[in-house]
């Protein structure tokens, strides 16, 4: 991504910076120099005040009021580091008197006033920039925020913490307000308006929650390029037959109620063998033009068939008692972690795959993803990668390489470096931008080919 820090901001942070240095001495230099001499004292301070209410006006590519707010916290913090670079030394050498102000003969009541001056000035501006990036970053993680305000006391430690922020902040920056740029280019455009409207699946696990969506940044990316989206909002977890029965009601529902024919599927996970069921076994066919699945276990996962075999059975019930319970209360008619489970195992994927067969006249796509590293994917993804890795090979973190692939077209997605595409990037699931994959611009993408087929 093109940085937005140009050698003019460059410039004006260093020039910013002198005036703090400036407003932070002004008891010294007010002492030190000769009269009529003073008017730059109040000019930093003058300086301070503007950095501490600016808009942030020296920034108009800053495409929204989010990326403002966050690219001006950026410029204190970058600010407050460069004054405390030159502030440190420069009160040395004048204490020894060195640099040509009479340092050592000032009186002692001078030097403490210059020191609280000093240290209010570099703590207003580090805690303005702060707050705005803690409020406005997206991409600052739970974890960095924590460790940011333990550290922040702590010399050379929180030095590092504050470059490690500096950085993801200034990363965010530039790769949100690059898509802003893209996404005003093509405003009007509806390069996602399909013929048929374009109907999310969720996976095992989850639900379709009003104010808290499974897909992320991604249905108001694709909203925003014409697309009409609907969403499955069948249980978080059941047999593949009975989710496949619910969400052939959903379909025909959507089609019967807004007249639109039929609907392109887009499903993840678990939700791809619930569509595949619901179009080959309970009617849905009639109403469905394509099935892209994404992540998809085809052909089951390994290490299911390997945990169910290992885990008591006595511990299998709780763990179901619990699950089923608590998402009784969240919406779930008849939630069984057991058959949700037991439907994603190599055995039960290969005698789904004899009994369920693809209807001509559907398109069926599918896409999968590599999770280079365990480190890679978040909780509990990091921990599940090593176990997949060894009974299916390679994985995002659950379903293995080899069960991804179905249809008439396939791709596989990887990155280079130690991150990959994780099962839970593929839903944009922790709203997490990953280098070298704009997930958002993937969907837009894949919208975009259903269009371009006439669908």
């Amino acid at each position: 991504m093109k940085t937005l820090k140009s050698f003019k901001t460059i410039i004006l942070d260093i020039l910013a910076a002198l005036g703090v240095i400036l407003a932070a001495n002004s008891p010294l230099i007010i002492t030190s120099l000769m009269p009529g001499r003073f008017i730059f004292v109040p000019a930093g301070w003058l300086i301070v005040i503007v950095m501490m209410i600016s808009p942030d006006p020296l920034y108009p590519r800053v495409k929204s009021g989010r990326l403002k707010i966050l690219r001006n916290g950026l410029n204190l913090l970058l600010v407050f580091c460069i004054s405390s670079v030159i502030l440190i030394p420069l009160v040395i050498l004048m204490a020894s008197g060195r640099t040509g102000f009479p340092g050592i003969m000032l009186s002692p009541v001078i030097w403490i006033v210059n020191f609280i001056i000093i240290a209010a000035a570099l703590t207003l501006i580090f805690f303005a920039g702060m707050i705005r990036v803690y409020v406005s970053s997206e991409q600052l993680a739970i974890k960095w925020r924590i460790i940011g305000l333990i550290c922040g006391l702590l010399p050379i430690i929180n030095i590092v913490m504050l470059i490690k922020i500096i950085s993801v902040v200034s990363a965010e920056l530039d790769y949100e307000n690059a898509r802003l740029i893209k996404e005003e280019s093509r405003r009007g455009e509806n390069i996602c308006k399909t013929r048929y409207p374009i109907l999310l699946v969720h996976g095992v696990f989850f639900r379709d929650f009003r104010y808290l969506n499974y897909w992320g940044r991604i249905p108001d990316a694709l909203e925003k390029n014409g697309a009409v989206l609907y969403y499955g909002e069948h249980q978080s977890a059941a047999s593949v037959a009975e989710c496949g029965r619910e969400l052939a009601q959903r379909i025909e529902s959507i089609v019967k109620e807004t007249g639109c024919e039929k609907l392109n599927v887009i499903a993840h996970s678990k939700g791809g063998l619930d569509t595949r069921y619901a179009i080959s076994k309970c009617g849905a066919d009639k109403y469905v033009a394509s099935l892209t699945t994404i992540n998809t276990p085809h052909r089951g996962c390994e290490f299911a068939d390997y945990l169910l075999g290992k885990i008591p059975a006595s511990q299998q019930q709780a763990i179901a008692a619990a699950y089923n319970g608590a998402f009784k209360k969240l919406g779930d008619e008849k939630p069984d972690f057991l058959e949700a489970v037991g439907d994603l195992t190599h055995e039960a994927c290969t005698r789904f795959n004899n009994e369920v067969k693809d209807v001509p006249g559907i398109i069926y796509k599918s896409i999968g993803s590599k999770l280079n590293k365990s480190s890679g994917g978040r909780f509990p993804l990091n921990m599940s990668y090593h176990l997949v890795k060894y009974f299916d090979g390679d994985n995002d973190g659950l379903v293995g390489e080899g069960s991804f692939e179905w249809g008439s077209s396939y791709r596989y997605l990887k990155v280079k470096g130690n991150r990959g595409i994780s099962h839970g990037d593929m839903i944009d699931l922790n709203r997490e931008n990953i280098p070298d994959f704009d997930v958002r611009e993937f969907y837009i993408d894949l919208v975009k080919e259903i269009k371009e087929m006439g669908l």
